[in-house]
């Protein structure tokens, strides 16, 4: 049995879960991602395919720089606020492949 990569497993779940994830305008998909050294989170809208916010660690508005935990709960709070702006009351998670507990 040929051993297989841990990203090549997980780019493989993220597609199964991508077919069944996708963000309209109503409920737009919350796409995050984390780096070694940041935080990235965006919300999107499948169906038009374009990114209606976006926010990072690397922000001017983010007093924090950096992926860990404290920074991912002011990504949080700033891609919220960002969102109601726009408009965005609900949003589908796509947890990307990873796991999320």
């Amino acid at each position: 049995m040929p051993k297989t990569d841990k990203n090549e497993t997980r780019l493989r779940v993220h597609r199964r879960i991508r077919r069944r994830v996708a963000g309209d305008s109503e409920r737009p998909r919350l796409a995050v991602y984390r780096s070694l050294a940041h935080i990235y989170a965006q919300v999107i809208d499948d169906r038009a395919g374009r990114t209606i916010v976006a926010a990072s660690s690397n922000d001017k508005e983010a007093s924090t720089n950096g992926g860990n935990v404290a920074g991912a709960k002011e990504i949080g709070k700033l891609i919220a606020e960002r969102a109601k702006e726009k408009g965005v009351k609900k949003v589908v998670f796509d947890r990307g492949g990873y796991l999320y507990h």
